[in-house]
């Protein structure tokens, strides 16, 4: 099981939770512990990922504080008990 942390923006799609706890297998791929919490928070998976099912370019994704995308992207494994973190960039002028 991992914990997938969602920021207040987001909270709204999580009945208010900070995290939400994925049960998934040691090393799934992060495809496919989004797959698993978007069953569970349809909403919130549709601001994560786009209708491809690639990550959207606003929305950056950590595990245990690596971006997964100086990683092998939503192919890299997630090991039990790790940290996924979704932040939406923030952009302002």
């Amino acid at each position: 099981m991992c914990r997938v942390g969602v920021p207040a923006a987001l909270r709204q799609f999580t009945e208010g939770a900070a995290s939400v706890p994925v049960e998934h297998m040691d090393g799934a791929r992060l495809s496919a512990v989004l797959d698993l919490l978007g069953t569970r928070c349809p909403g919130l998976d549709r601001r994560v990922r786009d209708e491809q099912g690639e990550l959207r370019r606003f929305v950056n994704v950590y595990l245990d504080g690596e971006d997964v995308r100086r990683l092998d992207g939503l192919a890299t494994a997630v090991p039990a008990r790790a940290e996924v973190l979704i932040v939406p960039s923030v952009a302002g002028g």
